[in-house]
């Protein structure tokens, strides 16, 4: 542990624990390991996905959005032999 690592504590349920540990047995690394992993890359997609989030609600705020009629004409056509592309704006 480093100057700027704090310690965490949390009741975590014994059956993610085993879960963990069989992770953590296969991939022979030790469980704070997978679990400070699993944390970051949670952390991570979190964080993209609110990025994404965003840029597409300021796509709404731009008007930048296809019409609701032509996506479902869209998707009804991938089920037959003649797929149309999809609708872009």
């Amino acid at each position: 542990m480093s100057n700027n690592d704090i310690l965490l504590s949390e009741a975590i349920p014994q059956d993610l624990i085993d879960k963990v540990d069989r992770a953590a047995a296969r991939l022979e690394k030790p469980r704070n390991q997978i679990v400070r992993e699993a944390l970051a890359d949670w952390v991570m997609q979190e964080d993209h996905r609110f990025q994404l989030t965003r840029e597409a609600l300021d796509d709404v705020d731009a008007g930048r959005v296809i019409d609701h009629q032509a996506v479902e004409a869209w998707a009804a056509s991938l089920a037959t032999d003649s797929p149309q592309p999809p609708p872009y704006k």
